[in-house]
């Protein structure tokens, strides 16, 4: 029902008021709709959210306009080039004691402005389960093809890097070689389904100079493992190379870009933790309220 706040707050002069709407422009405030009469004028400036804050006894020894802020050296220097040899007064960034860190300008000395940062990384931001990159306890299958193994055996080797460094014990790996990538969805599916393994992750390569149904192969392959994952509720962890060229895939198994198959192995770790979290949630009582 509720959709948005708005405060208006009287400016003292017509100075202050000029002032003011000159610093929000510049630190980029969006504008919202103003107004203009015979008798004064408004401005508006917009911000994605709003709070009211309501006190009552003692008054906080903080202004009484408020703005949060990401980046908040970047907001000070701004503000700091903006109020120039203006004279006007501006507050380093100083911590609170309500774990923030804060900044003050006044404007005139009825007008003064707060700006703020927390330094709780989680502020502000929504709840959402998350996955954890502990691998321990967990079972793992790998299905690495052979073909391309000089690409395959470093995507594998990534692959039990990050399940290793997670957690994960050798005994709980199992590795299954089957010829070509165009074999893993089958092999995939058959360890999915016996229910052994907490994830399966999927390794091999295709490069479009050796076949001339490379679209075709890859598309079965990609779909395959897919249908797999959704039909059994294992997670697959998709490392499974597409490039055009030798040199590519070097860089994507190890050389530049990184290790695809460690990529996939912390991907699957994730994936495993997210769903016994969401199955915890979905065992917890429903609370009722009377």
């Amino acid at each position: 029902m509720i959709k948005g706040i708005t405060l208006v707050n009287a400016i003292a002069s017509e100075e202050a008021f000029e002032r003011l709407s000159s610093l929000f422009q510049a630190i980029g405030f969006e504008p919202g709709k103003g107004w203009q009469d015979a008798q004064g004028k408004g401005a508006a400036f917009l911000a994605p959210v709003g709070n009211l804050e309501l006190v009552t006894g003692r008054m906080p020894a903080v202004p009484r306009i408020m703005i949060e802020v990401t980046q908040i050296d970047a907001v000070h220097a701004a503000i700091k080039s903006w109020v120039g040899d203006s004279g006007l007064t501006l507050s380093d960034v100083e911590a609170t004691h309500w774990n923030t860190r804060m900044l003050t300008v006044h404007l005139d000395e009825s007008l003064e402005l707060g700006f703020w940062e927390s330094e709780n990384p989680l502020h502000g931001k929504p709840q959402a389960i998350e996955g954890d990159l502990s691998a321990a306890g967990m079972r793992f299958a790998i299905v690495t093809a052979r073909w391309n193994a000089v690409i395959t055996d470093r995507l594998l080797q990534g692959s039990l890097d990050g399940l290793k460094r997670s957690g994960a014990l050798a005994k709980d790996i199992e590795i299954v070689r089957v010829p070509g990538a165009w074999e893993i969805p089958s092999a995939a599916r058959t360890l999915a389904e016996s229910k052994r393994f907490d994830a399966v992750l999927t390794l091999g390569c295709l490069l479009r100079g050796e076949t001339a149904h490379y679209e075709a192969i890859y598309t079965e392959v990609a779909r395959g493992i897919g249908q797999s994952q959704q039909e059994t509720g294992v997670p697959h962890a998709f490392g499974v190379l597409t490039c055009e060229t030798l040199e590519q895939a070097l860089d994507r198994a190890g050389v530049k870009a990184g290790n695809k198959g460690f990529e996939a192995a912390i991907a699957a770790i994730e994936m495993v933790s997210i769903q016994k979290k969401i199955a915890v949630a979905s065992d917890a009582p429903v609370r009722v309220q009377i």
